[in-house]
Formats: C-alpha cells, sequence, structure tokens
C-alpha cells in the first residue's frame, strides 16, 4: 500500500508538471530553497552598481556635449605605440597570438626591469620580481587577496579608487579608513593643503594591521605625496611589520617643482613593498588593460599565486605591444621628447587652463600636483541648482547628475571615493578628467557659461 501512494504521489507531481497546475507545497518549498542557496555572496554586499556603471548609463541616457567623467584621454596615443601594435597584427608574427609566460611575457618584463631598476636603485629580476597583470586593477586585486587573511585590517586612505574596499572585504578583510582633509589656507588650495592626521593614522596601527595601502600621485586629489609624509608611512610600517601597498599608476604625471617618490625607495621599505604601475596610464591606452605589480621575490609570490589561479596570462600581442613601447621610449629616455618627461608638459596646460575655467564659472578648485583630475567644490553654485528633483541620497550625487543634464558637462561625485562614515567629505566636490582634447575642454568652458548665463 505504500509504495502505491508513492506512486501516486509522484504521478501528481508530473501531472501538476504537464498541466500547468499548482505544484505541491513540497516542491515549491524546494525552489524556495534553491534561490535562497545561489544568493549573491555576503562578502559582494548586495551587488550594488558602481560609481562607473551607473554614470556610464547616465552618459548613454543623457548624452552630455562633454565627458568628463571616466579617466582616459579623448585623443590618440603617441604614435609609435599605435604602431608597435599594428606591426604585430601580420602573418610573420603567428606566435605573438598564443600563450606567454604565465607570470609576463618575456620582453616585457624584461623592460619593465630596465625602467624600474635605476628609478629604485637596486636590480629587479625581471622573472620573480615582476608580475604583468590585466590592467593595474588586477595587480591590486592580486596584491590583496594574496596577503590579506580573514580578520587582518587593511588601512585606506581617502578618498580612495572604489575598487581597495571591496576587495578588502572579498579577501576576508577589514577596511580601517583616514581620510586626507584640507587645511585652511589664504591663497588658491592645492593638493598639497590635503595632509592626514598623523595622530589619527598612529591609531589605526595595531597587531592586526597587515597592510597600508598608499596612492601617490593620488586619485582623485592629485597629490603628490611629500618625502616627510611617505617618511611617518614608512616608519609606522616598520614599527609595526605592515606590508605597504604603492599604487602608483600616475607615477609620470607629476608637475614641476613636484616630484615623485617611491616609497619602495625609502630605508627598509623594499622589502615590505609592493609598487602597482599601468601601461594603460604610461602609455595613454586604458583600454590595452595591462599592469604590473614589482617588490620582493618573498612578497611577490604570494600575488603569483592568486594570478595564476585567476587569469594565468595576460594578452600576448598587447603584453609585446606594451614591451616595444617602452624599448622606444628606452632609448630617448633622457631626453625632453620622451614620453616619460613630455606627458606632464602637456597636461600642465590643460590642467592650468581647466583651473581657471572652473574658477570663473562658480567653482572652487584644488589644484592638483599631480594625475589628470581636479577636485572642485561647487557649493558656491547651490543658489543657482534645483536638486530637489534628484533622489540620491549624496547631494555630490544629485548635483553630478542634474549639472550633466542641464549644463551638459558630465563629472563623477567624489563621495563614491570614500566610505560609508565619510562619504559626507566628499559631499561639496565634482571631479572633472582634464586629459582631454583643447576643443572639448572650451565645449565644455562654453556650456558652463552659457549655463551660467541662464541662471542670473
Amino acid at each position: 500500500m505504500f509504495r502505491w501512494r508513492q506512486v501516486l504521489f509522484a504521478t501528481r507531481n508530473l501531472r501538476a508538471v504537464f498541466e500547468g497546475s499548482k505544484a505541491p507545497r513540497k516542491q515549491f518549498s524546494t525552489r524556495v530553497t534553491m534561490c535562497d542557496k545561489f544568493k549573491l555572496p555576503v562578502r559582494y554586499g548586495a551587488g550594488e552598481a558602481s560609481v562607473w556603471v551607473e554614470y556610464i548609463q547616465l552618459a548613454a541616457e543623457y548624452k552630455p556635449a562633454v565627458n568628463l567623467g571616466q579617466g582616459f584621454p579623448d585623443y590618440s596615443p603617441p604614435q609609435h605605440v599605435i604602431k608597435a601594435l599594428s606591426d604585430i597584427a601580420s602573418p610573420d608574427s603567428f606566435l605573438l597570438n598564443q600563450y606567454t609566460r604565465g607570470y609576463g611575457h618575456p620582453r616585457l618584463v624584461q623592460n619593465l626591469s630596465k625602467v624600474y631598476s635605476p628609478l629604485i636603485n637596486r636590480q629587479l629580476d625581471p622573472m620573480t620580481e615582476i608580475l604583468v597583470t590585466t590592467g593595474a586593477y588586477e595587480a591590486l586585486y592580486s596584491a590583496i587577496l594574496g596577503h590579506v587573511d580573514e580578520g587582518d585590517e587593511v588601512i585606506v586612505i581617502e578618498p580612495f579608487f572604489d575598487c581597495y574596499d571591496f576587495m578588502i572585504k572579498s579577501a576576508g578583510g577589514v577596511p580601517k579608513f583616514i581620510a586626507l582633509k584640507p587645511k585652511q589656507t589664504e591663497s588658491e588650495l592645492t593638493s598639497n593643503n590635503w595632509v592626514l592626521d598623523e595622530t589619527e593614522l598612529t591609531s589605526l596601527f595595531n597587531s592586526k594591521t597587515k597592510m597600508l595601502i598608499l596612492n601617490t600621485p593620488h586619485n582623485p586629489l592629485g597629490k603628490v605625496f611629500k618625502r616627510e609624509e611617505l617618511e611617518v608611512i614608512a616608519n609606522l610600517c616598520k614599527k609595526h611589520n605592515v606590508l605597504c601597498l604603492s599604487d602608483e599608476v600616475y607615477e609620470w604625471m607629476v608637475y614641476e617643482p613636484n616630484k615623485h617618490i617611491r616609497i619602495a625607495t625609502l630605508p627598509d621599505m623594499w622589502d615590505r613593498t609592493v609598487t602597482i604601475g599601468s601601461a594603460g596610464k604610461t602609455f595613454s591606452v586604458t583600454g590595452w588593460k595591462i599592469g604590473w605589480a614589482y617588490g620582493p621575490q618573498k612578497l611577490m609570490r604570494n600575488l603569483q599565486v592568486v594570478h595564476q589561479n585567476c587569469v594565468y596570462t595576460c594578452c600576448t600581442p598587447i603584453q609585446e605591444a606594451v614591451a616595444r613601447s617602452f624599448e622606444f621610449e628606452l632609448a630617448r629616455v633622457n631626453t625632453p621628447e620622451c614620453y616619460f618627461n613630455s606627458i606632464s608638459r602637456e597636461l600642465v596646460s590643460k590642467r592650468d587652463y581647466f583651473v581657471k575655467v572652473l574658477r570663473e564659472n562658480g567653482f572652487n578648485p584644488t589644484v592638483p600636483d599631480g594625475g589628470y583630475f581636479i577636485i572642485a567644490d561647487w557649493t558656491k553654485l547651490k543658489n543657482k541648482i534645483d536638486l530637489s528633483s534628484e533622489r540620491d541620497k549624496y547631494q555630490d550625487y544629485r548635483f553630478t547628475k542634474k549639472f550633466a543634464k542641464e549644463a551638459g558637462v558630465l563629472t563623477i561625485p567624489p563621495s563614491a571615493f570614500y566610505s560609508e562614515q565619510h562619504k559626507h567629505l566628499g559631499e561639496d566636490f565634482a571631479r572633472f578628467c582634464f586629459i582631454k582634447k583643447d576643443e572639448n575642454l572650451a565645449l565644455a568652458e562654453k556650456l558652463m557659461k552659457e549655463w551660467n548665463a541662464k541662471k542670473k
């Protein structure tokens, strides 16, 4: 009798499937359980869209006349860089369409060693002390996932590139935030005026601290950390046996009289520093997505393990093109024409022009010492713009969205680069990117002037 009841129950289930009737309660329960089981892992939160996803969609929807949001050039990279890639796309280079060495294409890591060894005053082993990654983004990922364990604390300087936070949490780590804050000044505000509170910084170090993430030149402030500031950070890292992850992707974009100092060159810091670089920033080819990390072999081994179990190897022809581009620049490295030297001269005039534009149109910009972004206080324009139609929590989101819709100029809200408890520190600002064609910067000026004129 029991077996007949089982057959009858199974028959009813099949009939429910084929006839579209309601499924038995037990089947519904199983479906709910499966949905619960396959939820996004807690370490990724609710899967919120990043500021980049949101603002790319905003640009697609409203089509602002000028996009000064995302950080990429809207003009051609150096011609020799483009030629290097086009030369590889030939039948004679057929092997460059296949896999290359997992930790970095040999020609590229050898040239990276030639570039950086003189800058850090030691001979870099290209095979054990350099890792080529899918953009600086993956270099950060490999460094954080390779060194941060469950419960480890990581000190993050705000504002920060938004992926730092999520990568730390993905590794099971605990981010500890400290914000750069502007000192009052009677003269124009520069990125040098944004500083860390040394007492507050010191208080964040303890036995659980595994890593500090440094970004110099800084995105989005353009701050180039001075030697004295780096020495404070270095001494704390040494005292508490902490690793420094130094994000230096804007290393070539430093404006005189400022100098980029690599923290790995400070006394006793080589053994506890992993440094990140980017071909996208170095050669103005952000779409190539080639980055790298360098540091002592014992630290780099951890990055290699993550890398080999993540992407394994990077695009061979792009690595070859980056390698050839470095060779071209190494041949003229001590000349003004070398792109490592010329890019900052190219950008400083754009920076100065756009700082003037912003001031004339009601913004109070922080003049950057490096990089290609300007943070500008927009609060003098509050009486000219009605933000009530925008529903975002933070007012910099409301301002940048409404400004894009009304003025046709897209910018980025800096509160995206702060932790939840410190987002208010970014709400009075907007981030402008100035590595754009002169005519597009001029168009932005025209649009802002027209917008201001309508608001009088």
